[in-house]
Formats: structure tokens, sequence, C-alpha cells
């Protein structure tokens, strides 16, 4: 089972690798759509990407109040942990 920390890493991985992020905009609190500046299709790869990884399946719901990282990292890792 994956623990924080290393879930927090995979993400930041992912968003550096497939989407081109600056890893220094990649922080807790930063916000997430201002940091990545991703469109709609970029969102729906994002989901794919995450879900591959992780197995979790994310649903716009869980977008719903997403603002920073930290709130995306916990969305998962409760998915994560839900699922297990």
């Amino acid at each position: 089972m994956m623990n924080k920390v290393s879930i927090y890493q995979k993400i930041n991985e992912i968003l550096v690798e497939e989407f081109e992020v600056d890893e220094e905009v990649i922080s807790p609190e930063a916000s997430l759509k201002e940091s990545l500046d991703l469109d709609s299709l970029d969102y729906v790869d994002l989901v794919v990407i995450i879900e591959s990884n992780f197995g979790v399946k994310l649903v716009e719901a869980d977008f719903a109040g997403m603002v920073t990282f930290q709130d995306f990292y916990d969305v998962v890792e409760r998915k994560i942990a839900a699922k297990n």
C-alpha cells in the first residue's frame, strides 16, 4: 500500500512528465487550476492517468471543492484508502 509521501511524489511526477508542469509551481497550498493551466481535455487526461496509476476512479464531484494541490492529494489518497 502506498503512503502519503509516495502518493504525493507519484502525482507530482505525473504532472511534471505528462503535463510539463514546472516542479517549482507544485506545492500543497498552490492553486491547482492556476498552477497547472490545464484545459478541459487535459483534465480528462489527468483523470485517466491517475486512474491507471492508482487504480481509483475520479468523478466530476471529486473536483468540486478542489482548490489546491493538497486537495487533489487528499482526494486521491482517500480513494486509495477506500479501495484497500
